[in-house]
């Protein structure tokens, strides 16, 4: 898939960037609400609760194509109709990947080359495309919550609404 393609060298390196990206993640799900999870950017796109959910079971479901039993929702499991459910099972998860990875791999497994839909791609490239994939979903989790009327937090930068706490006006629209 990528080949030469390393981000992440050390099993230090995938730590440092996902305890950053879950930090980010668990700000977004805790402005979610019970009402916000139904809303869709239209009738046959995932919802806001889906695509949450789908960030989770992701977690799940990549790392059990490399033999690993992550605690996670099955990618079948229903949606819930909770956001506190949605953040608990977030929190399993994240912290589950974390601690399986430790457990078991070393800097050098990182190296080791696995099927992945097709393609071999390396235990490294495996662990950039999973943080990848929930920075992309995140990032249209927040246009559906602004839809919904929520208040979006800031994860590289103030939110629009959090620009007066740095004393700066909102950036024109």
């Amino acid at each position: 898939m990528a080949e030469g393609f390393v981000l992440i060298r050390t099993i230090a390196d995938f730590e440092n960037w996902w305890n950053n990206e879950t930090k980010a993640t668990r700000k977004i799900l805790g402005a979610l609400t019970d009402a916000s999870l139904s809303q869709s950017v239209a009738k046959d796109h995932r919802t806001l609760g889906r695509m949450a959910w789908h960030i989770i079971q992701t977690m799940g479901e990549m790392p059990t194509r490399l033999g690993m039993k992550i605690d996670a929702p099955d990618e079948h499991a229903p949606v819930p109709t909770s956001a506190v459910a949605i953040q608990q099972a977030y929190d399993k998860a994240a912290t589950s990947l974390l601690a399986t990875i430790r457990k078991n791999w070393k800097d050098e497994t990182l190296l080791q080359e696995d099927d992945m839909y097709g393609s071999m791609w390396t235990r490294s490239f495996t662990l950039f495309v999973l943080i990848g994939h929930e920075v992309h979903h995140r990032g249209q989790m927040t246009v559906l919550m602004r839809q919904a009327g929520l208040k979006i937090p800031g994860i590289y930068g103030p939110s629009l609404e959090e620009w007066g706490s740095y004393g700066m006006p909102a950036p024109a629209v």
